[in-house]
């Protein structure tokens, strides 16, 4: 069981956080990714980046064998390992207690709460911080509450134990040269004990008492049930469209209402490639759909919060060679994320280069643009409406898309092998000028009307024109192409066309035949379509679910099901997904997705009123044939 110089699955984490960071934590007790003090910050442990010098916080039993579980406690956050051996049952609790304000802080904890459930279980913890991706040596400092550990540059963490005044002191502590500590807890049935990480304070290590421990998690307990009662979801797939919202919660940074798209960077999309980008940031695709998915649930304050964050990089309108907006943010709204690589980290199974920062965030990306439209438009019909500044924002943007949305882009997929002429990004930005025709018409706001609809119109008589191949008959990825895309699934969902028109019925059996592997939808084919990139990749978890609502809307609601249940069956053990999945059926880039778990939530919507409306289905039951007939 010991996994100290290798890598679990990519699957095997269970996610925690405190709306500022994350960390994950391996079934085998292992937190291996944890960034301070927020999500786009250094990591302290990056032991999933690289086993050996990347860093991790351990807890898990002295004797072998054991079996390893993992679980959330129920409507929360906090995460359980729970490790089963015939000398006794041990647990390991972690959370970490939200911020109370809500504001930015340098100040998070992290708690690792013990218990020996039955029998007699010993605790090994090891404390391995490399500050700065490893970059930063550091020392540890020992008294006998805790240990120190600060870095060279002044940033510092504290451990704290966890124990009653008058009992026995952690056991057994070893230091090593590097600065890391380790030691051995003995337990017996009905034992509690813990410790406490925190960053942020220059005070010395404090004895935590049982009771203050014991606080910090039914407030932890009580923040998070409080937080998801609010959901207003009622449908078939309660289970798995709260965790997604949990997780969407998690991958929140409080102070601005941002998303970012995972809490983890330099995943591999595939094993030993060089498919490895850094996702610790707001991308205004990804986080624009989460509008969607938060009203939909009934989130109304967080789809409210996140919309100002999108209001403000409009009016702000700082963006680069991509035009007034760039494709991603920090989660403060800043956009220095200049991308560099970590020579001295392996990267995860060998994937190098492991990358840091990004460098698609200038690229022109014309699709922005309609999603961020499509998202303050929606937020709009739910009385989120923009005032006179986010207006005047919108209409410039727009007036700026009529000079420039007929031109070569780099796409939604930010392919890095040149610009092209991509249907998807011609297709949003009729969706950027049909949205804001559209608020201008309900809000009685000035606008251009007349110049918006003759570009909205050349739009989309170009797609039809260009965009659609009748030898194929589908709409294909690029003009003068015959390549499929499945970013085009959005096509009848942003109301381009009928999901019942012909052309689109004849498109979805094409991506059927092409791009569906057993109900799994890949992105497109990187040999018919080369991006620049060496190397393959995994069905994409997001088109998947895009897939469920196309094939939905179109009528085909029995089949829309099937794929969903199957996917509702690639989910790891606490109910979580990564960016794609792989030929075996592992979790492939970074972890958890937020894309992913919108989109699961959109359709298990998008499903629940299909089913509870007999009138949208056009296959019956028996005519739904299995994959293998």
């Amino acid at each position: 069981m010991d996994q100290t110089h290798t890598y679990p699955p990519i699957e095997d984490h269970g996610l925690i956080g405190d709306l500022q960071t994350a960390a994950l934590v391996a079934s085998d007790g292992s937190i291996d990714w944890l960034c301070l003090p927020r999500f786009d910050s250094p990591s302290v442990f990056g032991a999933l980046l690289d086993a050996e010098r990347g860093g991790r916080f351990r807890v898990a039993p002295t004797r072998q064998p054991y079996i390893a579980k993992q679980m959330y406690f129920p409507d929360t956050a906090i995460l359980i390992t729970r490790f089963l051996a015939e000398d006794g049952v041990g647990e390991v609790v972690d959370f970490m207690p939200p911020a109370p304000s809500g504001t930015a802080t340098d100040r998070h904890r992290l708690v690792r709460m013990l218990r020996c459930v039955r029998g007699q279980v010993d605790f090994d913890v090891e404390v391995s911080p490399r500050f700065d991706y490893g970059r930063q040596p550091h020392k540890a400092h020992v008294t006998e509450n805790g240990v120190v550990f600060a870095a060279e540059d002044g940033t510092a963490m504290t451990l704290h134990a966890v124990r009653e005044p008058g009992a026995d002191r952690l056991a057994r502590l070893e230091m090593t040269g590097e600065g890391d500590v380790r030691l051995t807890v003995a337990m017996r049935a009905g034992d509690m004990r813990g410790v406490v990480l925190e960053s942020g304070t220059n005070g010395p290590p404090h004895e935590v008492h049982q009771d203050e421990f014991v606080r910090l998690f039914d407030d932890t307990a009580r923040f998070w049930r409080s937080w998801i009662s609010r959901s207003t979801y009622t449908g078939r797939w309660r289970e798995m469209v709260q965790r997604s919202a949990i997780a969407l919660k998690l991958m929140t940074y409080a102070p601005s209402g941002a998303v970012v798209a995972a809490p983890t960077a330099g995943l591999p999309e595939q094993v030993g490639g060089e498919r490895n980008w850094d996702y610790r940031y707001t991308w205004v695709r990804d986080a624009s759909f989460s509008v969607y998915a938060l009203l939909g649930l009934g989130f109304t304050d967080e789809a409210a919060a996140f919309t100002q964050w999108l209001r403000d990089r409009v009016e702000e309108s700082v963006g680069g060679k991509g035009g007034p907006l760039n494709i991603m943010y920090r989660v403060d709204g800043s956009s220095d994320l200049v991308e560099e690589s970590l020579p001295h980290w392996e990267g995860y199974r060998g994937s190098s280069p492991v990358r840091i920062g990004n460098g698609a965030a200038d690229q022109l990306q014309l699709d922005i643009y309609g999603e961020a439209l499509d998202s303050i438009s929606y937020a709009e019909q739910h009385g989120l409406e923009p005032g006179y500044r986010g207006w005047k924002a919108l209409t410039e943007i727009l007036d700026w898309l009529v000079d420039n949305w007929d031109q070569p882009d780099e796409g939604i997929w930010e392919t890095r092998g040149g610009r092209k002429n991509f249907t998807y990004g011609r297709l949003m930005s009729w969706v950027a000028f049909d949205r804001g025709i559209s608020i201008a018409t309900r809000r009685s706001r000035p606008a251009p009307l007349e110049r918006w609809t003759e570009q909205r119109n050349r739009i989309y008589a170009q797609i039809m024109d260009r965009g659609f191949d009748r030898e194929r008959g589908a709409f294909v990825q690029q003009y003068g192409e015959r390549v499929l895309d499945s970013s085009l699934l959005r096509m009848g969902t942003v109301g381009f066309i009928s999901p019942h028109d012909p052309m689109w019925q004849s498109t979805l059996d094409a991506m059927h035949d092409e791009l569906v592997s057993d109900s799994l939808v890949y992105r497109y084919d990187p040999n018919a379509s080369p991006d620049g990139l060496r190397g393959c990749e995994g069905t994409f978890s997001l088109c998947t679910f895009n897939y469920v609502d196309a094939l939905a809307q179109a009528g085909q609601v029995d089949r829309a099901r099937l794929v969903f249940e199957k996917m509702l069956t690639y989910a790891n053990h606490v109910g979580l997904y990564s960016e794609e999945i792989g030929p075996s059926g592992e979790q492939l880039g970074n972890f958890p997705q937020a894309f992913t778990h919108l989109a699961l939530i959109d359709s298990a919507l998008t499903l629940d009123q299909a089913l509870d409306d007999p009138r949208a289905r056009t296959i019956a039951v028996n005519e739904l044939r299995m994959p293998w007939t």
